[in-house]
């Protein structure tokens, strides 16, 4: 076993070790949200047909949220537990996290595969597909959920590499899989002229491809967890744990869509087309800053899980500590950019002049709060990299499911300007949950720690 990657974990100093698995991550996460932007940009630009192309695509986005939700499910719930295991020096049950949730993300690509292929239709007549939409959103998704398989294999067993601190090797899977993407979308949309239908192609095979990347890793002889054959079959007592820590990752992904359509839905009724743009562009503005505190949680788990693990609450804390100053001081910069120049960031989608101006003034209500989520993402993901699946499944519901979508609908009741009412809704909901978050945090946080044992090897605390 090649021991100079993971023992790292509980060996190196923090700060160092924290930036070198944190930025490839932030780098694959950028990398994965420019090509979503390029993707589009191909399919907007298709000749005479590229408005309804455009249109019908996103309507799947519903569906492709699903599809990397359940992936989140297994690959963000059996990565930290198996990480954990490693710390305890356990790594034949690491392994067996390994292999349960491989055979699982198999079963589960199977059966959505299944499902969408026959419901999927209906399904998109669901989401709002007209006729002259229908066609293009049907031609992208039937090729697309054939893929799904390769999607699963590739965001659902990347942790397992990221968790043991193969930073740049995760980033290849995703950064793989998004340049081939960005390479042969123009060549399937264009050259071979196959329209929305090679966009989806060039997406199956670039996921194809990163999924053979990520499989040869775990199969090969650098990883410290490798797929075995034994460990290829579902055990009640190792999986449902798995899921019960995943379902957290799996709801914020998941109810990503409805947040979509409730805010889509009410703006529509009180702004219009306007109120609709507008909220698509702060949307993708408020998306860069949770990809990047992305990246740093991402970075910071192994970190976490691992010391968890080998029971050295001294470098959870001092981890901890650094992913909550790190991401505070991001998000407080982007916060502060946004406010001082918001015309600079929103003119980068859009030149009118109509929309710059109601996105301006919508911005400043909508990320009035947002510069506190760093606190919130920080400790959420704690709670998750340390296996607490209670505290983490609450969190994820309490700021979309609990607070946000009713908020949405219930604040414009109270407020004369409707518009602001559903963009206040927003910097409300930041500031309750993660209030509530860093609250429960702390108290919660304390306990977890006492509960761990503290006799801790004497040479590693001598190293810290």
């Amino acid at each position: 076993m090649e021991e100079d990657t993971t023992s790292k974990l509980g060996t190196e100093d923090i700060g160092k070790l924290l930036f070198k698995l944190a930025a490839p991550a932030i780098i694959a996460q950028l990398v994965n949200m420019l090509y979503n932007i390029v993707d589009r940009i191909y399919i907007g630009h298709i000749p005479n047909i590229g408005v309804h192309a455009l249109t019908g695509v996103g309507l799947t986005f519903p569906i492709t949220m699903i599809i990397a939700a359940f992936s989140s499910l297994i690959g963000m719930g059996g990565a930290p537990r198996a990480a954990i295991k490693m710390g305890e020096n356990k790594y034949k049950n690491a392994e067996k996290i390994l292999g349960n949730c491989f055979i699982s993300i198999i079963i589960i690509s199977i059966t959505l595969t299944i499902i969408f292929l026959i419901f999927g239709k209906n399904m998109l007549l669901a989401f709002g597909a007209s006729e002259e939409t229908l066609p293009y959103a049907l031609s992208f998704l039937n090729v697309y959920v054939i893929g799904t398989i390769f999607v699963q294999i590739t965001l659902g067993l990347n942790p397992f590499i990221s968790t043991q601190g193969f930073s740049k090797i995760s980033m290849l899977s995703v950064v793989i899989g998004a340049g081939l993407s960005v390479i042969l979308d123009p060549i399937f949309i264009f050259v071979f002229g196959m329209g929305v239908k090679g966009a989806a192609f060039a997406n199956v095979i670039s996921q194809s491809i990163s999924a053979i990347w990520v499989l040869k890793f775990l199969l090969g002889t650098k990883t410290n967890l490798k797929i075995r054959k034994k460990n290829i079959r579902i055990e009640k007592s190792v999986i449902v744990p798995v899921i019960l820590l995943g379902i957290s990752p799996f709801v914020m992904q998941s109810t990503e869509s409805l947040l979509n359509i409730a805010f889509n839905s009410s703006l529509q009724k009180y702004g219009g087309d306007i109120a609709v743009g507008s909220m698509t562009i702060l949307s993708s503005l408020m998306q860069i800053s949770f990809t990047l505190t992305a990246g740093l949680t991402q970075g910071a788990q192994p970190i976490i899980s691992y010391n968890y693990g080998a029971m050295n609450n001294k470098r959870v804390k001092k981890t901890f500590k650094l992913l909550l100053c790190c991401c505070l001081g991001l998000t407080v910069v982007y916060w502060v950019c946004i406010m001082l120049k918001p015309e600079a960031f929103i003119s980068i989608f859009n030149s009118d002049a109509k929309l710059l101006k109601t996105s301006i003034w919508a911005i400043q209500i909508y990320m009035a709060a947002s510069f506190i989520l760093g606190a919130q993402a920080a400790c959420q993901q704690t709670f998750i990299a340390v296996g607490q699946a209670k505290w983490s499944i609450f969190l994820a519901l309490l700021r979309k499911v609990i607070l946000l979508i009713p908020l949405i609908y219930i604040f414009p009741n109270f407020f004369s300007d409707k518009v602001f009412a559903v963009f206040l809704a927003e910097p409300i909901s930041d500031l309750i949950a993660t209030t509530v978050t860093v609250i429960t945090f702390k108290i919660q946080f304390k306990k977890m720690l006492d509960k761990n044992p503290k006799a801790v090897n004497s040479t590693i605390a001598l190293q810290n």
